[in-house]
């Protein structure tokens, strides 16, 4: 569900959470108790489950904590790795 911004007459800004069809306009501010008005605010867009988003968590988790690794990136595969069984790959041309 979307997350909405409301600001009072002093200024107090919290944000809630409303189902899209149900949305109120004013909403009574958890610090002062008066009434608040809905503001217009940035859409909360996630990459959740993208590459990219799996590549800045590698990247913050290494700066902290560096990844082992056992061979250097780029390097060539171990023979007999990507060795296919399916029927119609060996019809195809060999090196």
């Amino acid at each position: 569900m979307p997350t909405y911004t409301y600001r009072c007459d002093r200024s107090h800004r919290f944000d809630e959470v409303h189902a899209m069809s149900s949305v109120p306009d004013e909403s009574p501010c958890p610090e002062c108790g008066s009434s608040a008005r809905r503001r217009p605010s940035a859409p909360h867009l996630s990459a959740t489950g993208s590459p990219a988003y799996g590549l800045m968590d590698a990247a913050a988790k290494s700066a902290h904590e560096p990844q082992v690794v056992s061979a250097l990136p780029g390097s060539p595969r171990r023979p007999g790795t990507g060795v296919t069984r399916h029927p119609l790959h060996a019809k195809l041309p060999r090196r």
